[in-house]
């Protein structure tokens, strides 16, 4: 294929926009099918307990993929793996589109997470290799963030929408015109790029079944978690697979001569730092999404729609606030940022806590979407920018996958361990002659209050994770115009 000419702002805007909008609908599908649900399940006869596989089949295979896809990339072009991802992810959104069965639809979905599990690191690694390292970078990261940060919002908004005025089927046919359109400008807008012609492009297949399977096990214990118990058999035997596929797989990175994952990309303090505050932001972030949805329609009585629209507020203060963060990691830093990032969204959980069985959407929601959408906002730029500051063009998508997985892992993390204090809670409220309101509001309220300790934890380790010579450095260096080094 040709190479587009990026030399101008104007071209290297319409790559962003297409690497954007891959971005968004990635993260839309994790949360786009969640009020979807229920007509799924008139539909096509799926029990209750069953339903909640709609939503994991893709939550499995993204997670677990991530780390391979940004590889991949890496070795063998990233506009290439790119768009293969997105082939994939379309193709496999109509197949889901049509499904008949609950097999049908999980499998679909599950090929769909790895589809997005493929192309999401990759178009993260274009971001960078295209944008030099500065203020240009930190812009482009800032729209890259934004749209990442409010897909989850609007996926649940768009969701809501669609399943109220077209169909369940729509919430996956809506990727495929969009997905066809990435894939047909990519050539046009995307120049290919890989590791310089040093690098051994031998994939290290053992060291990628292991952390792949790892990973996909690992969520798959913490989905099982929330259902059927830390304590049980199937969780821990769960664990204990992940652990040992883990385990294993650092065995073979340190013997294997060419490794999936090089540990030497860990020397880098702030990328370190980066990826475990991106855990305990992914802890944070997935579960507010999943409890706010739970109490909008199960407490408050919202239908589809209305539980989407109430997250337009969510949306739009993330949107803002990433483009507004975006300037401020040029001005003061991202470590500096992404620490008072983490406050606003510990905040803005405290005040979700204080929600009433009797509440309303103005007086028990408005308000605390748009402080923890604003903390959300500045929270996904500066960890991403961190994540990628110092970081060879040969390393590009590896640092994206391991940002995303990181995050990925963390929701997944997050959400068992909430959901299982919300259950807990609200079956001791039963215990004493709770109302059903009453007892899911208080099971609700303690999930928001841990929730909010995640974030405060993420910010202190921020603070010293993160090396503040590296943020300083970097903020010194966009000013100038000039790449910053790196502290190790």
């Amino acid at each position: 294929m040709s190479q587009p000419d990026l030399s101008t702002q104007r071209a290297r805007n319409f790559a962003l926009a297409l690497l954007a909008m891959t971005q968004f609908v990635v993260v839309i599908d994790a949360s786009i099918v969640n009020v979807a649900l229920p007509s799924i399940g008139d539909a096509l006869d799926i029990s209750q307990a069953n339903l909640s596989w709609v939503v994991n089949s893709y939550t499995l295979t993204f997670g677990g993929f991530l780390l391979l896809g940004g590889r991949l990339a890496d070795f063998f072009g990233r506009r290439r793996i790119f768009m293969l991802g997105m082939a994939l992810f379309a193709i496999a959104s109509l197949v889901g589109g049509f499904a008949q069965n609950e097999t049908w639809l999980n499998a679909a979905r599950a090929v769909q997470g790895l589809g997005a599990a493929i192309a999401s690191p990759a178009a993260l690694s274009i971001v960078t290799t295209t944008f030099p390292e500065g203020q240009e970078r930190n812009k482009a990261l800032g729209i890259w963030g934004a749209v990442a940060g409010a897909g989850g919002a609007a996926g649940v908004l768009l969701g809501g929408v669609l399943t109220q005025w077209a169909g369940w089927e729509w919430v996956l046919f809506v990727n495929v015109p969009i997905g066809a359109f990435i894939v047909w400008q990519a050539p046009k807008r995307l120049t290919e790029s890989t590791a310089d012609e040093e690098t051994d492009r031998t994939l290290d297949l053992p060291g990628a079944i292991t952390v792949s399977a790892g990973l996909a096990l690992g969520v798959f214990a913490m989905v099982q978690a929330t259902k059927v118990g830390w304590s049980s058999g199937e969780t821990i035997w769960s664990l204990a697979g992940a652990v040992a596929l883990l385990a294993l797989f650092v065995i073979i990175e340190l013997r294997t001569r060419k490794p999936l994952v090089p540990f030497s990309i860990f020397r880098k303090r702030t990328l370190r730092g980066a990826n475990i505050v991106g855990v305990l932001i992914g802890m944070s972030l997935f579960s507010m999404f999943f409890l706010i949805t739970l109490y909008l329609q199960q407490v408050l009585g919202n239908d589809a729609l209305e539980a989407g629209l109430s997250y337009l507020p969510l949306a739009i203060s993330i949107i803002l606030s990433a483009g507004i963060s975006s300037a401020l990691v040029t001005r003061v830093g991202f470590k500096n940022v992404l620490v008072v990032g983490l406050l606003f969204v510990a905040a803005g959980l405290i005040w979700f806590a204080q929600i009433q069985p009797d509440g309303t959407y103005v007086g028990s929601v408005l308000g605390p979407s748009i402080l923890a959408g604003v903390g959300l906002g500045a929270s996904f730029v500066p960890v991403t920018i961190a994540a990628m500051t110092g970081t060879e063009a040969h390393e590009a998508g590896l640092a994206s996958g391991l940002i995303n997985t990181s995050q990925q892992v963390g929701g997944a993390l997050g959400l068992a361990i909430l959901a299982s204090i919300a259950t807990a809670t609200t079956n001791d409220a039963f215990k004493t002659g709770a109302d059903p309101a009453t007892a899911l509001t208080e099971g609700f309220a303690d999930a928001f209050t841990i929730g909010a300790g995640f974030a405060v934890v993420g910010a202190i380790l921020a603070a010293i994770l993160i090396s503040s010579r590296d943020s300083q450095e970097h903020s010194e260096a966009a000013r100038s115009g000039e790449a910053a080094p790196v502290a190790v």
